[in-house]
């Protein structure tokens, strides 16, 4: 039995999914002879030391360094984005692979010095994009890449919240495209294999006041052109009152597909006699994607173990991240906006 003990920093909303995960996947692993442990950190003590309790887990002091110290095979990197480029860099000097929530900084700017660093030692990091792990999304790549689906003409992406988050966390998201329509412009450059070279974007709040306020829209519209000349659409919104809603339509010269058409999408039909879909629908973004953070996980075990390359790689995220602040920037001036299109890695 091999054993694999995951060092998680930071035990907010999302690294307390995480440490969840982890605990929910152990049985998966162990069948496959992989003894999977998980100790944590966060700079709330009592919290921290809660989720321990409730998932299994060691608590250890002292954050990522007190992990580092401990004996940890890996970093899974859960806290507010401006604390990744550090977090990264500590455990690439350790030697450890290290998994961290999107974005790899808080600008593309900001993640090229990191890329450089994690290249220049060797590093191993996966950065995380749920989507990519999603039943639908690898379906619908597997068929283009069959070639069940011809040659795309068309592709619409949209993520629909159900509620806004709080206001305070929109003031320093980056803005809907940075936030939501990141995991947007990843999946269609990871499916389609293909740049986005072109955006030009549009806004609008009809909603709370307080999101303007603080230099957001609530809903936007993207129109992204890929370096073959295919075009797309890219929908974003806070208030979708029907559900948690993140669906992906491509249509092609042979076929036409859809991500997220279940009966939990959230949508209903106004023709008679029509009642698909008629589930409850998700409420939010973890409901819709937990089984695809599960495989995520499952994946970066694989990685430590050197059993498979890296699914998402700092280059990938980074490229997602250059279209989101193309849109932003188009979103602010009223413009087109070019591009930089990266070399692939």
């Amino acid at each position: 039995m091999k054993t694999v003990t995951l060092g998680l920093v930071g035990v907010g909303r999302i690294g307390v999914m995480h440490a969840r995960n982890i605990a929910a996947i152990a049985p998966q692993l162990a069948a496959r002879g992989v003894e999977l442990r998980l100790a944590l950190t966060d700079v709330a003590e009592e919290h921290a030391r809660g989720v321990a309790a409730e998932v299994g887990a060691e608590f250890v002091p002292g954050g990522a360094a007190g992990l580092i110290a401990h004996g940890v095979d890996a970093l899974v990197v859960a806290t507010g984005t401006q604390t990744h480029p550090e977090l990264i860099r500590a455990g690439v000097d350790a030697g450890l692979p290290v998994f961290c929530e999107k974005p790899v900084a808080g600008s593309v700017a900001e993640s090229r010095p990191v890329l450089e660093y994690i290249a220049e030692k060797g590093g191993t990091v996966q950065i995380g994009h749920q989507r990519r792990f999603d039943a639908g999304y690898l379906e619908a790549k597997r068929r283009f890449d069959a070639g069940e689906i011809g040659w795309i003409h068309s592709l619409r992406a949209m993520t629909g919240d159900m509620v806004p988050p709080s206001v305070e966390f929109i003031a320093t998201s980056g803005g809907l495209f940075r936030d939501c329509s990141v995991h947007d412009f990843d999946i269609l450059r990871w499916l389609t294999g293909r740049e986005i070279t072109e955006v030009y974007a549009k806004g609008s709040n009809n909603g709370d006041p307080a999101i303007g306020e603080v230099g957001d829209v609530d809903t936007a519209l993207a129109v992204v052109t890929f370096d073959d000349g295919t075009v797309g659409t890219v929908s974003a919104t806070r208030y979708n009152g029907a559900g948690h809603d993140v669906r992906l339509e491509i249509q092609g010269s042979k076929s036409s597909v859809m991500v997220g058409l279940d009966d939990k999408t959230a949508l209903r039909s106004t023709e008679a006699g029509v009642a698909f879909p008629a589930g409850e629908t998700h409420k939010t973004f973890a409901e819709r994607f937990d089984a695809a953070y599960r495989a995520e996980l499952v994946a970066f075990v694989e990685l430590v173990l050197g059993e498979r390359e890296n699914p998402c790689t700092p280059e990938d995220a980074v490229a997602a991240s250059r279209v989101a602040d193309a849109a932003q920037e188009s979103l602010e001036t009223g413009a087109p906006v070019q591009v930089g299109v990266p070399a692939r890695a």
